[in-house]
């Protein structure tokens, strides 16, 4: 008896077995399938909203193009604040393939937003509805949708990568050529989301939820290591909505040093003329050099970039126009400038009272 009954649990057990493991698959399984199809769900609802932005760069290894999505059906596009929009109008792509001209609307250097609208009428688009965005914590899965390195050059969808938020925090990077003033909380994302042209971008939850928008390339200021991140679209979405309305005061407070009043010094007081200072952070280079000027005597040429005033950090034309209001008359002016790979110094007498162009 003790045989048979051994005989019988033995043949028993590997049937049982195999019972449970496909028992076990199935319920693992299902879960996966159903969150597959949801990911697929949501990109093909995501992917129209999304655009692909072409516009100033190519200068200095700046990228000319960008992403950014869609808010209103009438065609406006909320972006980050970048070189690219550097233009009177910037060509924006569709998913669809089609291409239409857009002007920048207004714009938030504080939250690094801009908002642009296609210049057509009679538009009915899908957009993100700003007032029906949600909120998600550390472990959640995330979507990151952006026209990354330009892969999408015609009418392909945008890149879709997955990944996971790292956490909540406060923003804290290095300055520097893509510094953000942004320095709210942002999502940190465990995926390569931040990459060549998709600043502007969004993350989006698994099932296609609107979360954030995927900011620029910028350095941790700690580690110096990349930072992957979005902002939540509730520090963004009061913004965008005033833009919309016209009711949004998107001047930038004047720096006093900068007023006609009190500037002393301007670029052209040494023969330099700047490149045109269309948004708040254009690079700071020369776009020309006055003949028998004292930066044509220095060797000063045009395409140099300024990257420090007297030790300062210059990080757009507008700074350095404010650093060298601060010179007075009799000061001496040292240049840190970038020319291709070498950095060379100079240094420039403040030789007369500057005429403010």
């Amino acid at each position: 008896m003790r045989s048979g009954h051994h005989d019988f649990v033995d043949e028993f057990r590997p049937t049982s077995r195999a019972c449970w493991i496909v028992a076990i698959s199935i319920l693992f399984w299902l879960p996966v399938r159903g969150e597959a199809q949801s990911s697929s769900d949501a990109i093909n609802d995501v992917l129209p909203r999304v655009v692909k932005i072409y516009g100033a760069g190519g200068l200095r290894n700046l990228e000319a193009y960008g992403t950014g999505f869609l808010v209103s059906p009438e065609g406006h596009i909320a972006t980050v604040w970048s070189h690219v929009l550097d233009n009177f109008a910037v060509t924006v792509v569709l998913n669809d393939g089609r291409r239409f001209e857009a002007s920048v609307l207004g714009f938030e250097p504080q939250l690094d937003l801009a908002v642009l609208k296609l210049d057509e009428e009679n538009l009915e688009l899908p957009y993100f509805d700003v007032n029906n965005s949600i909120t998600a914590g550390p472990g959640s899965f995330v979507l990151g949708f952006s026209n990354m390195f330009n892969v999408a050059a015609g009418d392909e969808p945008v890149s879709v990568i997955h990944g996971v938020i790292a956490a909540k925090t406060e923003l804290i990077t290095r300055r520097g050529t893509y510094e953000s003033p942004y320095d709210g909380e942002v999502y940190i994302v465990d995926a390569a989301t931040n990459n060549s042209g998709a600043a502007g971008g969004v993350l989006t939850t698994r099932d296609g939820q609107l979360l954030g928008m995927i900011g620029k390339e910028l350095r941790n200021a700690g580690s110096n290591t990349w930072v992957n991140y979005a902002v939540p679209i509730q520090e963004l979405g009061h913004a965008i909505e005033q833009i919309i309305s016209g009711q949004f005061d998107n001047e930038p407070t004047e720096d006093p040093a900068t007023s006609e009043d009190s500037l002393q010094v301007s670029p052209l007081n040494f023969g330099l003329v700047l490149i045109p200072d269309v948004i708040n952070r254009t690079p700071a280079y020369i776009e020309a050099v006055l003949p028998k000027s004292p930066a044509a005597r220095a060797g000063i040429q045009p395409d140099d970039l300024v990257l420090f005033v007297n030790d300062e950090l210059v990080d757009s034309c507008r700074s350095f126009r404010q650093e060298l209001s601060r010179l007075e008359l009799g000061d001496e002016l040292r240049l840190v400038l970038r020319r291709g790979e070498q950095l060379i110094t100079v240094e420039l007498p403040i030789e007369q009272q500057a005429n403010v162009p």
